[in-house]
Order: structure tokens, then sequence, then C-alpha cells
């Protein structure tokens, strides 16, 4: 039977292991800090930075919220993000994705000071990714690291396939995978045979932003199986395409109104030999990773 690998359980390990090292660093004169920009009012972003903020009082880790208007400019974004960059009491700073569309998010992103970024997003932080340097780095790709590691997954001589090639999680996560030896290979949209690719994976990371897109005929038997997916089902229709041979499951829709999967369909993982839920899975180590990231910049930036 196919172990489920629990991201609730990794990242309260996780957690715990970084509170001595916040009492350490307040002993030296403050708490590490964290400043998270949420512009406008995004429901999905209000719960997400809701979460980090509830996981930063739970750490004694230091959090300031700023909400600028959805009218702000680019121009007007880059003031705040420089004032916090000159803040020394700042270590991490995280502007919340996505910004209006009349913000320019890239020019926001590039604002930020790479030894405050917090995210992993900066291209310096990338360029220390691919270089094998020290430097925060992407959240959601490093808790995956955690995952394996502490579930005694090996990744050494394995064959990694990762399913997208987003900046946030395909690209990072491929360079993880390969500086802990596993040989790699990056699917995407346009991947020729792609389930062909897929079914070669002794690790499997799905993150391509598809509901239940990855199905048990793409997986090998015995294959560990990461499921990187958010997606709500909102209609019937969508219900339908993605469970139609599953009434289970469409009575599940009925009575909630809608279905929170991933991007692996839930109902065709009995083979493999490990997974992630949805939810449940990957999506808590997201924040234990972004508090990770806070820890250790604070710990530079004090010199210990």
């Amino acid at each position: 039977m196919a172990r489920i690998l629990d991201g609730k359980w990794v990242r309260d390990q996780i957690l715990a292991e970084l509170q001595p090292r916040v009492e350490a660093i307040v002993k030296v004169g403050r708490p590490p800090g964290l400043a998270v920009v949420l512009v406008g009012e995004n429901p999905a972003s209000e719960i997400y930075v809701r979460n980090k903020v509830r996981s930063c009082e739970e750490l004694g880790i230091y959090s300031e919220k700023l909400t600028p208007a959805e009218t702000i400019s680019t121009e007007e974004l880059l003031a705040i993000v420089c004032a916090l960059n000159a803040r020394p009491e700042i270590d991490g700073i995280l502007v919340q994705m996505p910004l209006p569309r009349q913000v320019d998010s890239r020019k926001i992103l590039l604002a930020i000071a790479p030894e405050k970024d917090v995210d992993g997003f900066h291209p310096v932080s990338m360029g220390n990714l691919v270089s094998g340097n020290p430097g925060p780095r992407a959240c959601t790709p490093s808790g995956i690291m955690q995952i394996l590691k502490r579930y005694e997954i090996p990744v050494a001589g394995k064959k990694a396939v990762v399913v997208g090639r987003s900046d946030i999680v395909g690209k990072p996560m491929a360079m993880m995978l390969l500086h802990a030896h596993a040989t790699v290979t990056i699917c995407h949209s346009r991947t020729s045979n792609l389930e062909n690719e897929c079914r070669q994976a002794d690790i499997l990371v799905a993150a391509i932003g598809r509901p239940a897109f990855v199905r048990g005929s793409s997986i090998k038997p015995g294959a560990v199986v990461i499921d990187v997916g958010m997606n709500r089902l909102a209609t019937r229709a969508e219900a339908e395409a993605a469970f139609g041979g599953y009434p289970e499951k469409l009575a599940d829709f009925e009575r909630k109104g809608s279905l929170l999967v991933g991007d692996v369909h839930p109902m065709e993982v009995a083979h493999t030999e490990a997974y992630t839920p949805v939810p449940g899975g990957v999506g808590p180590l997201t924040i234990a990773m972004l508090m990770a990231n806070t820890v250790t910049l604070a710990e530079s930036h004090l010199g210990l």
C-alpha cells in the first residue's frame, strides 16, 4: 500500500528546530524580522498572508504587514520596497503575488535586496542555487527536499522528472534534485510524449497547475509522487472533467460545493511507493521554509 507523505509532520519538525535558533537571535538583541507586502484585497492571498503572520507569531518572529491599495503604481510600490531594504530590523521581504496589472512585478522582485530575498526568487538567489553557493532557496522546492530527506527517500542516482518549468517551483526544484545527485528531466506543456517521460520517473514532481492532470497510466509502479498542485474545482463541469469515472468524488463535490485537488489524480496513486496528498502534503512546508529562510537571513545579518 502506498505511503502517504505527511507534510504537517515534516513542518512540525522544522518549526520545532527553528525555535531555539529564534531564541538565540533574540538574546543578541532583537527577533528575526519579516515584512509582507499585500497589495489590494485578493481573498486567496489574504489567507496565505494570514497564515504566514500566524507562523511568525508562534515562533517569536517579528512580522509586519503592509497593505497598499489596489491602485498603487509601480513607482509607489518600489518606494515601499526600497524603504524596507533600508531597515536593519527587517531581515526578509516578501511581496505577495499576484500584483495588480498596472504594477511591473519583475521590477518589484528585482528591487528586493538579495540579502533580504526571503522567497528565493531574485536572480542573485537563483544564481547562488545554480552554483551551489549559500543563500535563500525557493520555499516550495526546499520543502519538497525536506520531505524526501525526512522520509528517508533516496534521491542520489534516481531518475527524477519535474513537470512544470516555473521560476517558483519547476526550475529550482530541478536544480535542487540535481544537486542531490538525481538525473533530472524537466517537462512542460509542450513536451512530446509527456506520459512516457513521466513513466520513467522514480521521483515524479507534478507542478503544472492543472487539476488531476497526471493520471495513473503516467506513473511508474513504485514511484514516489510529489504533488505541488493546489486547484479548486468550483463547477460541476470541472468536477466531472477531473473525476467523471469516480462517483464518490462527484458526491464529495455535491456535498461540499467545491473540491481541492492537486495536479495528480488522487484516485490513481495506489500503485506508487509514496505520495503527497492534497491538501496536507507540500502546502504546509512552503510556510515552514519561509520561516527557515527568515531565521537564516537574520543569523547572517547579525553575524551568528
